[in-house]
């Protein structure tokens, strides 16, 4: 399922919320092609979160519409096929710290309607995926951060979702592990379209194929990688391709 126009997984118009009478996200209006990783960049505060939540069907908008997966985002609730649609990881994800990882995995797809066969290999499968197979019979409680969000990134991907949500998937790791987490989100490209919030310009630029820069709740500006580099080629860094040649943003 893509975009009203068959070319994006997620579109929004005019996509706003207001919370006591601060406005967190104005005006929004995001083209995020179908089957790319998307680089959502701000620094804290910006409204990252309260988008992605949006987008997800968590926190319903005070105006406007967005289009994810095929499926509508408007004021007033969102339908249970949209949360089918997304799989999404909060920047500190939660857990029962008692479980195992794969015994968790194994709940989160019983949740989705599995059957405990069916469950217990789609669990096996994630966990290969995301290199948590030795640690698949050991209690979450003593897992690093990283192991952690790795282990979010896996129950995101429990139900098979057409766009994947992920908010500062690497926030507060340490090099290695922000290293981890990226190249499994990068690993990741083709079995969904995936947004990853961050407000670490060279993450955003490692990993995505398109970025869109928020400031204040407002879109300042968006476009493709190639695009935003061209006129530097071989010298691009994301900090000049920012400056000088990301255009206005717009529907494309």
């Amino acid at each position: 399922m893509t975009g009203a126009d068959g070319l994006h997984a997620i579109e929004s118009a005019a996509l706003t919320r207001d919370f006591d009478g601060f406005r967190a996200v104005d005006d929004l209006s995001l083209h995020v092609p179908r089957g790319e990783v998307y680089g959502f960049l701000g620094p804290n505060g910006a409204g990252k979160t309260t988008t992605l939540k949006m987008l997800a069907g968590l926190i319903s908008p005070t105006s406007g519409s967005a289009r994810v997966a095929g499926e509508e985002v408007r004021p007033g609730g969102t339908s249970l096929a949209l949360r089918r649609r997304v799989g999404f990881l909060a920047e500190e994800p939660s857990f029962y710290p008692w479980m195992q990882a794969g015994e968790f995995l194994e709940f989160v797809g019983r949740l989705f309607g599995l059957d405990r066969a069916a469950a217990k290999a789609r669990a096996d499968e994630l966990l290969v995926v995301v290199d948590l197979t030795e640690r698949g019979n050991d209690r979450i409680r003593g897992f690093s951060r990283g192991m952690r969000q790795r282990l979010g990134i896996a129950q995101a991907l429990v139900g098979n979702p057409d766009v994947l949500l992920l908010d500062e998937p690497a926030s507060a790791l340490d090099p290695l592990g922000r290293r981890e987490i990226l190249d499994l989100i990068a690993s990741l490209r083709g079995r969904a379209t995936i947004i990853m919030s961050s407000h670490v310009l060279d993450d955003v630029q490692r990993i995505s194929d398109s970025v869109g820069i928020l400031r204040r709740g407002r879109l300042l500006a968006e476009s493709p990688w190639a695009t935003c580099c061209a006129a530097s080629p071989g010298r691009c860094s994301a900090w000049t391709c920012l400056q000088r040649n990301v255009r206005p943003s717009s529907p494309p």
